[in-house]
């Protein structure tokens, strides 16, 4: 009975369809490289919006090699807390606000959390 089984393929296992008269999309491959010095190359589709950064793979940001980060950034000043603080009140304001908490400190209004 051995000479007579049928032979066969596992479901799954393969599959029974080609490449041939296949036409893949025109692709273009970009190239993104972090601040940490890996190189990572993308293919995208022709014709697809590319973004300028790109996640690498130790967690930092990568940007489109070639391109100079900072010619597209704004140059923008830092502002620190105590120049968002000057955009409320003047300083005058702030020493009559200083004053008066310590007085309310001092007279127990305010408890000591040491």
């Amino acid at each position: 009975m051995a000479e007579r089984s049928l032979r066969g393929m596992s479901i799954g296992a393969k599959s029974l369809e080609s490449d041939s008269n296949v036409d893949f999309a025109a692709r273009e491959e970009v190239a993104y490289v972090c601040p940490n010095g890996h190189r990572t190359i993308l293919p995208f589709a022709e014709g697809a919006e590319i973004p300028d950064e790109w996640e690498c793979r130790c967690g930092s940001t990568a940007h489109r090699e070639g391109e100079d980060a900072s010619a597209n950034e704004i140059a923008k000043p830092t502002r620190t807390h105590w120049d968002m603080l000057l955009e409320r009140r003047s300083e005058e304001e702030l020493k009559e606000l200083l004053e008066k908490r310590l007085k309310m400190h001092r007279e127990g209004w305010i408890p000591d959390y040491e």
